[in-house]
């Protein structure tokens, strides 16, 4: 453990006051493996646990039940090998006709459906345990990266991220999303990359830097567009960070590399788009249904996730790219005609956003999902902030707040808030909070590795009290 830091939790020096029992975790359990190892383990057991979830779905899309967007991305990748494109054969939610092209669903999940199609045939279960593997190798591998970016941990062999992976390898909810024919598991990983390649670029700015941040994001943009208000977030931290630093010159560069790379990969679908409508739209058609629908005033003051707005009348025959931005339109209509309605409205959301008790509107293998994950290590990814805040909380000096709003954690506080508070302004369910909990994952697993500590020293000093 040489050259950590006595600054970061978790990662402290041998200089560390030993009276401050669980703080310094490796004076009571000592890695005598190197460290790939215990990792590779890790990964083999959050393979195994995603195959056997994607064994007990099996070869049918409806499984499990409510998590209809299944169907869409099936039904999407059995017509596109059948040489149908992006359409489906009959009319299809929420504004989709029968053979036409449709934009509202990930094009970049999609495709990756009709490959696993075109190799094995149109079998869900395919789909189920290719995504099994990748998403159980890929989700502990990026939590240790990012439990070792945020923790100030690039070096060293501690057992932070190592247990920030076991976590992520054992996280009832990523478990289940892993074995469904969905963006959840990929998306998360491509956002896990990048907010890790963002805190390398924060430490060294620069156009290879930039390029390989704007890679992440274009791939989480490909899975879920509702990414993008994000990253105007992350670039302005970005920018920040770059001024105070002093290297705004290299950031910027470094941004404008990131957001080539990712206009690059957005450009063949918006090309398409127009080709298709005539009309530009930049990638999916969904944004202004979400608005729409969410902020209907079907809801009344209470949110129903599970509720779909029906397109009014005059808005019909028109293509996706109209019905987008007319949606979007409305919805913000809806707003501005009852703002106190759509206050009490997203207050609701809350509770649909944190839901993590089982409720009887879903089914067993959702609440037992629930209980498994969110429920379980909130406590403690609470309780992993709050050491990570006492470790790098702001000075009292007057450039106190902004040393502090450049460091990883602030930055991480920044993710958490914003893409919280996103949701809940707009659409909120607990499987879009999903990113938010595997972002807290290192800090759960400070937490808990913090609490063991206290507990065995507590037992060690009583075991020498207890001697004669």
């Amino acid at each position: 453990m040489r050259g950590c830091s006595a600054e970061i939790p978790g990662c402290r020096s041998r200089r560390t006051d030993r009276s401050s029992t669980g703080r310094y975790v490796a004076d009571w359990i000592r890695i005598q493996r190197p460290t790939h190892s215990y990792l590779t383990a890790i990964l083999l057991l959050s393979v195994l646990l995603r195959i056997a979830a994607a064994v007990y779905l099996g070869d049918v899309v409806d499984a499990p039940p409510l998590l209809t967007d299944q169907r869409s991305y099936h039904a999407l990748g059995a017509r596109l090998i059948a040489g149908q494109g992006f359409s489906f054969d009959r009319g299809w939610y929420p504004f989709t006709p029968p053979d036409t092209p449709t934009s509202h669903w990930s094009f970049l999940y999609s495709l990756f459906v009709a490959g696993v199609y075109l190799v094995f045939g149109v079998h869900p279960l395919a789909v189920r345990l290719a995504q099994a593997v990748l998403g159980g190798l890929l989700l502990p591998w990026l939590v240790y990266r990012l439990a070792r970016r945020i923790l100030g941990l690039p070096r060293c062999s501690g057992l932070l991220p190592l247990a920030a992976a076991l976590l992520a390898s054992i996280y009832a909810y990523l478990i289940l999303y892993a074995a469904t024919l969905m963006t959840e598991t990929f998306y998360i990983a491509a956002l896990l990359w990048m907010l890790e390649r963002a805190l390398a670029f924060a430490q060294a700015p620069g156009a290879r830097q930039g390029i390989v941040v704007g890679l992440g994001l274009g791939i989480a943009t490909l899975l879920r567009q509702s990414i993008l208000p994000w990253m105007l977030v992350m670039f302005a931290w970005l920018l920040w960070n770059g001024y105070h630093r002093q290297w705004l010159r290299r950031t910027v560069l470094g941004l404008l590399a990131a957001v080539s790379v990712l206009a690059l990969l957005i450009l063949p679908f918006t090309i398409r788009n127009y080709y298709v409508y005539g009309q530009f739209l930049l990638l999916n058609s969904n944004a202004g249904y979400a608005m729409y629908s969410a902020q209907h005033p079907m809801h009344g003051a209470s949110f129903r996730e599970f509720d779909a707005a029906p397109i009014p009348q005059e808005l019909q025959g028109l293509n996706e790219a109209q019905l987008d931005r007319e949606l979007m339109r409305q919805g913000i209509g809806f707003v501005l005609a009852e703002p106190y309605r759509y206050l009490l409205l997203c207050l609701s959301r809350v509770r649909a956003y944190f839901e993590f008790w089982p409720t009887l509107d879903t089914t067993w293998l959702h609440n037992l999902g629930r209980i498994g994950s969110f429920a379980l290590f909130l406590p403690f990814m609470l309780y992993g902030f709050l050491l990570a805040w006492r470790q790098v909380r702001p000075s009292r000096s007057p450039s106190g707040w902004q040393d502090f709003s450049v460091t990883p954690l602030a930055f991480i506080l920044l993710f958490e808030s914003f893409y919280s508070l996103m949701h809940i302004l707009t659409w909120a369910m607990p499987r879009y909070r999903l990113p938010v909990d595997a972002v807290a994952l290192p800090f759960a697993a400070l937490g808990l590795m913090d609490l063991a500590g206290r507990v065995i020293a507590w037992r060690q000093s009583k075991a020498l009290c207890d001697l004669p």
